[in-house]
């Protein structure tokens, strides 16, 4: 339990359901959702929407989507893949032929198709109860009627001025008046209103057909983009099984590659061949970083599109491959590992829910970087998200940039079973941090005992980049503990990501947690 001296939140406590997301007013929108009649799928689309407003910087209609549920009524957890391809014409000569290793992130190569709205559509039409354009009038009252930025908006927006004024369709719609918003101003985004108004009103055509879809291709196809509205028309979310280990009694489950949540899971089958529950902090958290390391390592070297490549990901969770990595893992001494691709010998938004009927999900829907490619189509008010900036401009790498392609995705929604019940749906935000982010969190509330508020609230590190990033609350004496075992520290001037957690207690209480990083809580009934 928290020292209830020191200012931090208590987790929420419910009997019937429960909601978490990284905006009050999201959170508002599905609760309401909920109390009118709607499910968790309901629920979690209506607060996708706001969070497509009120928070439009890490999220929107132009982002991709990945889901895991449960429906009580098949009582197994499915994943939904809601990530968009690249065009039909792309192709990686083009882009080797424009020079540079990486994909610029204000480039039409670094966005594919959106893929979130293709994703809402089809969780709805399987699994929705309410109307679907009833799940749709907050978000497009925020946007027309205007909202007030919240404190941790303001704080990003002011970080990205210099973004925000570069593009005009950017600068038009966060700061019409030539400045960027503050905490408690009132905002608009009428273009926005008017794009999930033909949503609401059409389905997926209001956004991949139709008036919406002609302005994002032209916009693309002005930039130099290979989109097409065939490209458009074609998307489409895919329900594939997930991924999941044991760790110490509890089953965690992923979505599979191309998403990296088999990062996480490698790292969790590194850490169950330790001793971890006994160590002082600054020698388990050493381990986790270890760990987590040799996880992303077999991400950058061997995950992608599944569609385009063979990702051996039986070999990736077998207990073989997790004791020669764990080989890898010293106690006090760091390690820099480069990506393993001999694998056989950047923001978002998360929301989860659990309704009273025990349906569950875990939902993430994001931009990548804040603004996501840092441009917007005016018409429509869409900003376009960069996650092409994710693939490899190496022909032949398992990763690299061809037509209808999806990139390696770093946003993973999560869940836990035990003994062949739904235990937990967490999530945590932040880029590539997310499946360290897992890892973390976890291992606080299973090896450390802490409670999911406690264990969100906690100082995070990232090792990353050949440095260990840490937040500014990392105490000294951890600093110093992790500088001795070899570890090159990055002081952070801004939290790393994001987290929210619902746990079913075996009295039958939901508990849920909400990160403080973000303008966001935790509600229930």
């Amino acid at each position: 339990m928290r020292d209830f001296v020191i200012p931090g939140r208590s987790t929420v406590a419910a009997r019937s359901a429960a909601v978490a997301t990284s905006h009050a007013l999201a959170s508002a929108s599905a609760i309401s959702t909920l109390v009118r009649g709607g499910n968790a799928f309901d629920a979690a689309i209506a607060a996708c929407a706001v969070l497509c407003v009120v928070e439009g910087h890490m999220t929107g209609v132009g982002g991709d989507c990945f889901v895991l549920f449960r429906h009580t009524a098949s009582g197994r957890i499915q994943a939904l893949n809601g990530s968009g391809r690249t065009p039909g014409a792309a192709s990686i000569d083009e882009l080797i032929g424009l020079g540079g290793a990486e994909i610029p992130r204000r480039s039409p190569q670094a966005i594919t198709v959106p893929g979130a709205v293709d994703a809402w559509w089809r969780l709805h039409r399987e699994h929705g109860r309410l109307p679907w354009r009833e799940l749709f009038a907050a978000a497009i009252d925020y946007a027309e009627h205007g909202y007030p930025i919240a404190q941790r908006v303001a704080w990003d927006w002011a970080r990205e001025r210099e973004l925000i004024m570069s593009d005009p369709g950017l600068r038009a719609i966060v700061a019409p008046s030539g400045a960027i918003p503050v905490a408690g101003d009132m905002h608009r985004q009428p273009a926005l209103a008017a794009t999930i108004r033909a949503i609401a009103e059409e389905g997926r055509a209001g956004f991949y057909e139709g008036k919406v879809g002609k302005c994002l291709v032209g916009y693309l196809r002005a930039m130099g983009g290979r989109h097409s509205l065939e490209d458009f028309a074609e998307q489409s979310a895919d329900m594939v099984e997930p991924v999941s280990t044991d760790y110490r009694g509890y089953r965690i489950y992923e979505c599979p590659p191309n998403g990296q949540g088999i990062a996480a899971l490698v790292a969790f089958n590194i850490l169950r061949g330790l001793t971890l529950d006994r160590l002082p902090e600054a020698e388990w958290l050493h381990l986790v970083c270890e760990a987590i390391k040799q996880g992303y390592a077999v991400r950058d070297g061997s995950i992608g599109d599944p569609a385009h490549a063979r990702i051996p990901t039986e070999i990736m969770l077998s207990e073989n491959f997790a004791a020669r990595l764990r080989r890898n893992v010293t106690p006090g001494v760091a390690r820099n590992v480069p990506p393993i691709e001999d694998v056989e010998h950047k923001d978002t938004t998360y929301i989860c829910i659990v309704d009273p009927e025990g349906n569950a999900i875990s939902f993430i829907n994001s931009l990548f970087a804040p603004f996501g490619a840092g441009l917007a189509e005016p018409e429509t008010g869409v900003f376009l998200h960069n996650r092409g900036t994710s693939f490899r401009s190496i022909p032949g790498h398992v990763n690299s940039y061809a037509a209808r392609k999806r990139p390696m995705h770093t946003i993973i929604p999560g869940m836990i079973g035990r003994d062949g019940r739904l235990l937990s749906v967490f999530g945590v935000m932040g880029g590539h941090y997310q499946a360290a982010g897992h890892v973390t969190l976890l291992s606080r509330i299973i090896d450390r005992g802490l409670d999911i508020q406690e264990a969100i609230d906690a100082p995070r590190v990232f090792p990353f980049g050949g440095k260990l990033q840490i937040e500014t609350a990392v105490p000294t004496a951890l600093r110093v503990a992790l500088t001795k075992a070899g570890h090159v520290l990055e002081l952070l001037d801004r939290p790393l990501g994001g987290a929210q957690c619902i746990w079913l207690s075996e009295t039958g209480a939901i508990l849920a947690g909400s990160d403080g990083r973000k303008d966001g809580c935790a509600l229930g009934f």
